[in-house]
């Protein structure tokens, strides 16, 4: 797996720019980082992963696969899209698909871009968008609780859970505040999730800056900073200029771009990890003489299951995972320096596979 992440944002704010240069950037790098279409507003990437290539090279591998990370660049975002404004019901439809969403903020003047509301206020913005999703949500939980109220009649024990937590949401709704603050046990985890309401998404601010201010922000995005800090959201900073001219470079072209505007990374790449923190997502290999291939699991996930990611018959036949972290497959040139080091484990069904891990699962058919 690799997660989908919604870029959301108002007018003019550079939301579809950034959109179409990180995933032509993407397919740029079409040896390593495959970029495919899958409809117009949706775009696969390979996720950047140095690691890989290292593993690769040291294993002989013939195909090198990194997991995948999916873009959606959700259109129809205006005050009153919670009512239908714009293309609210198809807005509000494909945020309730993502994994995380992606708040492209304006942070920069520029008097050639009219914004919509006149002023340049990437915080009022974040409001804006916050305002629009929790009335959405206010509006589907009125109408959720209403239709349980037959089961609710009947002692149904699932919709007693279902409205319990509505009812919890609703509470801090009303309040002014997302859902995502609401504090929700191990058991009612999966039945709260299934309530898919907009805000319990995490949200990654992306403060699109102007070209010389990408390597160290300014005062709008630093106001940003903070909010994103009280919320206990995250934040990044990236010029959707420069991606756009990033992507037009070959790779050395773009590396000495880089190098030029002082920053040592694209924004694809800062995104995506960004993405990865704010989801507590993790990477293991699995790495031989035919591929070398990335895959994304949750942190604290165990060993059956990050073997589940590649196969269900995996997680089911489940043995061990032969294990090598990843500064020792390196430090001992591939696996077998690694077993001749003593430095390969057999790990368990209560093993937690750590970021990193070189993994080989061993399963009953």
């Amino acid at each position: 797996m690799g997660f989908k992440m919604g870029i959301v944002g108002l007018p003019n704010v550079g939301k579809s720019t950034l959109f179409n240069a990180l995933t032509r950037t993407a397919a740029a790098q079409a040896a390593n980082f495959p970029f495919c279409t899958i409809e117009p507003n949706v775009g696969e990437v390979g996720v950047p992963d140095a690691r890989l290539d290292r593993l690769a090279a040291i294993a002989k591998s013939k195909q090198v696969i990194p997991t995948r990370m999916t873009f959606v660049d959700i259109a129809g975002l205006v005050k009153g899209a919670s009512k239908g404004e714009g293309l609210g019901n198809q807005f509000l439809a494909n945020i309730r698909e993502v994994d995380a969403i992606a708040h492209v903020l304006r942070c920069f003047e520029d008097g050639d871009v009219t914004h919509v509301e006149g002023r340049v206020d990437p915080v009022a913005d974040a409001d804006t968008i916050e305002t629009e999703l929790m009335l959405a949500d206010l509006e589907s939980i009125e109408k959720r609780r209403a239709n349980l109220v037959r089961k609710l009649k009947g002692n149904d024990k699932e919709a007693q859970q279902q409205d319990r937590l509505l009812a919890a949401a609703q509470a801090v709704l009303e309040d002014g505040q997302p859902a995502r603050v609401v504090e929700v046990n191990a058991e009612d985890a999966k039945a709260w999730k299934l309530l898919q309401l907009l805000t319990t998404k995490p949200v990654l601010y992306v403060c699109n800056v102007g070209e010389s201010e990408a390597a160290q922000g300014n005062a709008y995005s630093a106001r940003v900073a903070e909010m994103a800090a009280a919320q206990g959201n995250s934040h990044v900073i990236i010029s959707a200029q420069i991606e756009e001219e990033i992507s037009q470079l070959e790779d050395d072209e773009a590396a000495m771009f880089l190098e030029e505007m002082g920053l040592e990374e694209a924004g694809l790449d800062r995104l995506i990890r960004a993405g990865y923190e704010l989801l507590h997502l993790e990477t293991y290999f699995t790495v031989g003489p035919k591929e070398a291939r990335a895959w994304t699991i949750r942190q604290g996930t165990l060993a059956p299951q990050a073997a589940g990611v590649i196969h269900g018959d995996f997680e089911k036949g489940f043995i061990r995972a032969e294990t090598i972290a990843y500064d020792d497959f390196i430090a001992c040139n591939g696996e077998q320096g690694a077993k001749e080091a003593g430095r390969m484990r057999a790990e368990g069904k209560g093993y937690e596979v750590k970021d990193g891990d070189v993994l080989h699962f061993l399963f009953n058919t």
